[in-house]
């Protein structure tokens, strides 16, 4: 299908597994090139999907200069929103206990900026979804802070696992895009790139 985009040689710039199993979804060959230590700090003035989009876009920035004509880089970042306020990759168990409390018995949304770059041309897209979780036990969330690995994941919580099971009560919106990569949507912007 994306035969417009053989020219290409396709990079991820990201080292999260579940963007790298979404990409390879798609069925186009691709190469994982991440730089280290990109500040990914934003203006607090941003609010929502002002910034996933502005640290998807600092992220493609950061490769320009590395491109080689056939290079298309995919950049994203994604963030959990909250009663307006970011939910980013928490710090330590206690920070994870308290987003996931946080989470319980409400509704917030997953928010991905994406970028697609080469050295001549940059477009940026951000995808939201819905997601409303059931009251969440104390003990629920220990159990998932003791046997999964929520420090890597923005809400503290990967909706493909266990507390995804038995959480997650509704969704509206791409189900990948709470993953970590709008998909759908990022095959749609390849489509007519």
């Amino acid at each position: 299908m994306l035969d417009n985009l053989f020219k290409y040689h396709i990079i991820l710039a990201s080292n999260s597994p579940r963007r790298k199993e979404l990409l390879a979804g798609l069925g186009l060959p691709y190469e994982v090139r991440v730089l280290a230590d990109i500040d990914e700090s934003y203006p607090a003035t941003l609010c929502g999907e002002d910034i996933p989009l502005y640290i998807s876009k600092k992220k493609a920035e950061a490769y320009i200069e590395t491109l080689q004509p056939d290079d298309l880089i995919v950049t994203a970042d994604t963030i959990v929103w909250l009663d307006g306020q970011v939910l980013g990759k928490p710090a330590d168990e206690a920070e994870a206990r308290a987003m996931l409390h946080a989470l319980s018995g409400k509704t917030h949304q997953v928010i991905t900026g994406v970028t697609l770059a080469t050295a001549e041309r940059t477009k940026s897209f951000a995808s939201v979804s819905e997601v409303t979780f059931a009251p969440l036990t104390d003990a629920e969330i220990d159990y998932y802070i003791a046997h999964y690995h929520p420090l890597d994941k923005a809400g503290s919580y990967g909706i493909q696992e266990w507390i995804g099971f038995i959480g997650v009560e509704r969704i509206e919106g791409s189900y990948f895009n709470v993953m970590g990569l709008p998909v759908q949507r990022l095959y749609r912007e390849l489509k007519n790139w």
